[in-house]
Protein backbone atom coordinates (compact mmCIF):
# COMPACT_ATOMS: atom_id res chain seq x y z
CA UNK A 1 0.00 0.00 0.00
CA UNK A 2 1.26 3.46 -0.84
CA UNK A 3 -0.03 6.84 0.23
CA UNK A 4 -0.39 9.14 -2.76
CA UNK A 5 -1.48 12.75 -2.96
CA UNK A 6 -4.55 13.45 -5.08
CA UNK A 7 -3.41 16.77 -6.46
CA UNK A 8 -0.37 15.01 -7.91
CA UNK A 9 -2.34 13.67 -10.84
CA UNK A 10 -3.43 17.14 -11.84
CA UNK A 11 0.12 18.44 -11.67
CA UNK A 12 1.52 15.52 -13.65
CA UNK A 13 -1.36 15.37 -16.13
CA UNK A 14 -1.89 11.62 -15.99
CA UNK A 15 -4.93 10.33 -17.85
CA UNK A 16 -7.26 7.68 -16.49
CA UNK A 17 -7.20 4.25 -18.06
CA UNK A 18 -10.12 2.56 -19.79
CA UNK A 19 -12.55 0.60 -17.63
CA UNK A 20 -11.88 -3.10 -17.44
CA UNK A 21 -13.35 -6.01 -15.53
CA UNK A 22 -10.32 -6.26 -13.24
CA UNK A 23 -9.00 -2.75 -12.71
CA UNK A 24 -5.52 -2.07 -11.40
CA UNK A 25 -4.95 -0.04 -8.27
CA UNK A 26 -3.49 2.72 -10.46
CA UNK A 27 -6.64 2.86 -12.59
CA UNK A 28 -8.77 2.99 -9.46
CA UNK A 29 -6.50 5.68 -8.02
CA UNK A 30 -6.93 7.82 -11.13
CA UNK A 31 -10.72 7.70 -10.77
CA UNK A 32 -10.65 8.16 -6.98
CA UNK A 33 -8.46 11.22 -7.50
CA UNK A 34 -10.95 12.67 -9.97
CA UNK A 35 -13.84 12.07 -7.57
CA UNK A 36 -12.07 13.91 -4.76
CA UNK A 37 -10.82 16.80 -6.89
CA UNK A 38 -14.21 17.26 -8.55
CA UNK A 39 -15.94 17.49 -5.18
CA UNK A 40 -17.01 21.12 -5.12
CA UNK A 41 -16.36 21.57 -1.38
CA UNK A 42 -12.77 20.24 -1.50
CA UNK A 43 -10.48 23.23 -0.90
CA UNK A 44 -6.85 24.09 -0.30
CA UNK A 45 -7.64 23.87 3.41
CA UNK A 46 -8.48 20.15 3.13
CA UNK A 47 -6.11 17.25 2.53
CA UNK A 48 -7.17 13.76 1.52
CA UNK A 49 -4.87 10.83 0.79
CA UNK A 50 -5.61 7.29 -0.34
CA UNK A 51 -3.98 3.93 0.16
CA UNK A 52 -5.28 1.50 -2.44
CA UNK A 53 -4.64 -2.21 -2.33
CA UNK A 54 -6.60 -4.75 -4.36
CA UNK A 55 -9.55 -2.38 -4.69
CA UNK A 56 -9.74 -1.51 -0.99
CA UNK A 57 -9.38 2.24 -0.54
CA UNK A 58 -8.27 3.68 2.79
CA UNK A 59 -8.90 7.41 2.98
CA UNK A 60 -6.89 9.53 5.40
CA UNK A 61 -6.36 13.23 5.87
CA UNK A 62 -8.08 16.23 7.39
CA UNK A 63 -11.04 18.32 6.28
CA UNK A 64 -12.57 21.51 7.62
CA UNK A 65 -16.17 20.25 7.92
CA UNK A 66 -17.56 16.83 8.98
CA UNK A 67 -19.87 16.46 5.98
CA UNK A 68 -16.87 16.56 3.64
CA UNK A 69 -15.48 13.27 4.98
CA UNK A 70 -18.75 11.41 4.46
CA UNK A 71 -19.40 13.03 1.06
CA UNK A 72 -15.93 12.07 -0.16
CA UNK A 73 -16.39 8.52 1.13
CA UNK A 74 -19.66 8.19 -0.83
CA UNK A 75 -18.06 9.56 -4.01
CA UNK A 76 -15.11 7.16 -3.74
CA UNK A 77 -17.39 4.17 -3.09
CA UNK A 78 -19.02 4.80 -6.49
CA UNK A 79 -15.74 4.36 -8.40
CA UNK A 80 -15.65 1.27 -10.59
CA UNK A 81 -13.37 -1.36 -9.03
CA UNK A 82 -13.59 -0.07 -5.45
CA UNK A 83 -14.49 -3.03 -3.27
CA UNK A 84 -14.44 -1.26 0.08
CA UNK A 85 -13.76 2.21 1.51
CA UNK A 86 -12.18 2.63 4.91
CA UNK A 87 -12.72 6.25 5.91
CA UNK A 88 -10.15 7.60 8.38
CA UNK A 89 -10.53 11.25 7.35
CA UNK A 90 -10.49 13.52 10.41
CA UNK A 91 -12.38 16.77 10.86
CA UNK A 92 -10.34 19.77 11.96
CA UNK A 93 -11.61 21.56 15.10
CA UNK A 94 -13.55 24.79 14.64
CA UNK A 95 -11.31 27.75 15.39
CA UNK A 96 -11.41 31.34 14.17
CA UNK A 97 -7.67 31.61 14.87
CA UNK A 98 -6.98 28.56 12.67
CA UNK A 99 -9.26 29.91 9.93
CA UNK A 100 -7.47 33.27 9.92
CA UNK A 101 -4.06 31.60 9.90
CA UNK A 102 -5.05 29.35 6.97
CA UNK A 103 -6.17 32.28 4.88
CA UNK A 104 -3.13 34.44 5.70
CA UNK A 105 -0.68 31.66 4.86
CA UNK A 106 -2.49 30.70 1.64
CA UNK A 107 -2.54 34.33 0.47
CA UNK A 108 1.16 34.69 1.19
CA UNK A 109 2.02 31.43 -0.56
CA UNK A 110 0.09 32.18 -3.71
CA UNK A 111 1.21 35.83 -3.77
CA UNK A 112 4.87 34.82 -3.69
CA UNK A 113 6.29 35.22 -7.23
CA UNK A 114 8.07 31.85 -7.03
CA UNK A 115 4.86 30.04 -6.03
CA UNK A 116 2.15 31.90 -7.97
CA UNK A 117 1.97 29.20 -10.64
CA UNK A 118 0.74 26.69 -8.03
CA UNK A 119 -2.40 28.76 -7.50
CA UNK A 120 -3.50 28.61 -11.13
CA UNK A 121 -6.44 26.48 -12.18
CA UNK A 122 -9.37 25.09 -10.24
CA UNK A 123 -7.24 22.90 -7.92
CA UNK A 124 -4.20 24.68 -6.44
CA UNK A 125 -1.55 22.13 -5.55
CA UNK A 126 -0.37 23.48 -2.19
CA UNK A 127 -2.79 22.78 0.67
CA UNK A 128 -2.61 24.58 4.02
CA UNK A 129 -3.80 22.48 6.94
CA UNK A 130 -4.02 24.24 10.31
CA UNK A 131 -4.97 22.40 13.48
CA UNK A 132 -4.83 24.22 16.82
CA UNK A 133 -2.20 26.61 15.48
CA UNK A 134 -0.04 23.83 14.01
CA UNK A 135 0.53 24.21 10.26
CA UNK A 136 1.08 21.45 7.70
CA UNK A 137 1.82 22.15 4.06
CA UNK A 138 0.59 19.34 1.86
CA UNK A 139 0.50 18.79 -1.88
CA UNK A 140 2.84 18.82 -4.84
CA UNK A 141 5.48 21.23 -6.09
CA UNK A 142 7.88 20.96 -9.01
CA UNK A 143 11.16 20.88 -7.08
CA UNK A 144 12.95 21.12 -3.73
CA UNK A 145 13.50 24.86 -4.11
CA UNK A 146 9.77 25.51 -4.30
CA UNK A 147 9.23 23.22 -1.31
CA UNK A 148 11.75 25.25 0.71
CA UNK A 149 10.28 28.60 -0.37
CA UNK A 150 6.79 27.45 0.67
CA UNK A 151 8.14 26.33 4.05
CA UNK A 152 9.88 29.67 4.54
CA UNK A 153 6.70 31.61 3.73
CA UNK A 154 4.60 29.51 6.13
CA UNK A 155 7.11 29.87 8.96
CA UNK A 156 6.83 33.63 8.72
CA UNK A 157 3.46 33.62 10.47
CA UNK A 158 4.59 32.59 13.94
CA UNK A 159 2.01 29.86 14.50
CA UNK A 160 1.81 28.28 17.96
CA UNK A 161 3.33 25.03 16.78
CA UNK A 162 5.91 24.04 14.28
CA UNK A 163 5.31 24.16 10.55
CA UNK A 164 5.43 20.69 9.01
CA UNK A 165 6.34 20.40 5.35
CA UNK A 166 4.64 17.40 3.70
CA UNK A 167 5.00 18.81 0.19
CA UNK A 168 6.27 16.32 -2.37
CA UNK A 169 7.98 17.00 -5.65
CA UNK A 170 6.44 15.80 -8.90
CA UNK A 171 9.32 13.33 -9.19
CA UNK A 172 8.55 11.83 -5.77
CA UNK A 173 4.87 11.51 -6.67
CA UNK A 174 5.74 9.91 -10.00
CA UNK A 175 7.87 7.32 -8.20
CA UNK A 176 5.02 6.62 -5.74
CA UNK A 177 2.55 6.15 -8.59
CA UNK A 178 4.88 3.74 -10.38
CA UNK A 179 4.79 1.52 -7.29
CA UNK A 180 1.02 1.11 -7.67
Amino acid sequence: MKKVIFSALLTMGLASSAFAADRSDLQIFNDVSKQVNRYSYFTIFDSVHANIHNGVVKLTGKVTMPYKASDIEKRVAEVDGVKQVVNKIETLPVSQFDNDLRVRIARALYANPALQMYGLGPHPSIHVIVERGHVTLDGVVNNDSDRLIAMSVARGFGSFGAVKNDLKTTEEVKNDLEKL
